[in-house]
């Protein structure tokens, strides 16, 4: 496979690793020339695209590409590929076989605790979620347009080494928030490159739960990473009174379990399933030192 990953960030760093460790030719775009000289290092011919019009080198790259991966969220305007895409896909890309975007479970909503899966229909209440609707049915479209099936990978709370709950509370940004029957879904980043490989590879298309098979409370997560690490947990602070950003305090609105079981039926195995093994992992590893 020849894979361009557009947004070659935390997770599209770990979807490269993903397809290059199976020897496939990995490409990814990044904002900043030194973003790119990063990238090279861990041989992923890197790119500088920042929304505007595609150099001739990228042009250049994606008549090869057979696979596509976009990364990079919508912002004020959308989906900043979309526009220099669109009615093009075919012709920019002669030989292209699969597209993955990223998405987010955000676009279900609130759903008072209940289950979801990709049957749900999305009801966000977001703004970057409700974009993420718009995007997704777009992508949806370009593709079938391309004669190409478009894998829509909806993600839940991203966490790997150097992003996760031992780094904030040795960093002292852990708070423990307790609002009731509040859950949230976790992924691991490296189920998220093995995820996209495994779709890219079959060639699957339509919606699909990225995501961990245990809902839990966000300050049960806390309270076990600090178990891990020796230390006190931070203190508990009620939702109602807690000094929160209006972002921060957004995220407390959807409450849901999301289910994963369609990624499984279809044959997937997640690698990182529930936290409180994949906290040991990371602990046991050290790697959230880095």
């Amino acid at each position: 496979m020849n894979v361009m990953i557009f947004g070659c960030g935390y997770s599209g760093s770990a979807i490269a690793r993903a397809f290059l460790d199976q020897g496939d030719l990995v490409a990814g775009t990044v904002r900043s020339p030194q973003k790119a000289l990063d990238l090279a290092v861990h041989q992923i011919k890197a790119f500088v695209f920042d929304g505007s019009p595609f150099s001739d080198d990228l042009l250049k790259q994606l008549r090869d590409v057979t696979h596509l991966v976009q990364s990079i969220p919508p912002g004020r305007e959308g989906d900043p590929l979309l526009p220099l895409l669109s009615g093009r896909l075919r012709t920019l890309c002669p030989a292209l076989e699969w597209i993955g975007y990223l998405s987010t479970v955000g676009v279900y909503g609130d759903h008072g605790g209940d289950w979801v899966t990709e049957e749900t229909p999305g009801s966000p209440i977001q703004g970057r979620s409700i974009e993420r609707v718009d995007t997704e049915q777009a992508w949806e479209a370009e593709a079938t347009a391309a004669g190409v099936p478009c894998a829509v990978l909806r993600l839940s709370g991203i966490y790997g080494p150097g992003r996760n709950a031992f780094v904030n509370l040795a960093q002292g940004k852990s708070r423990r928030i307790i609002k009731k029957d509040q859950v949230f879904n976790r992924i691991r980043v490296e189920d998220i490159g093995a995820a996209t490989l495994f779709l890219g590879r079959l060639g699957l298309g339509g919606i699909y739960n990225v995501t961990d098979d245990e809902p839990a409370p966000p300050q049960d997560v806390i309270a076990e990473a600090a178990r891990l690490m020796g230390i006190a947990p931070p203190p508990e602070q009620d939702f109602d009174s807690a000094d929160m950003s209006p972002m921060a305090r957004s995220f407390y609105g959807a409450n849901k379990r999301v289910s994963n079981d369609k990624m499984k039926a279809a044959g997937f195995q997640f690698r990182f399933p529930e936290y409180r093994a994949s906290l040991s992992q990371l602990w046991v590893d050290d790697m959230w030192r880095g």
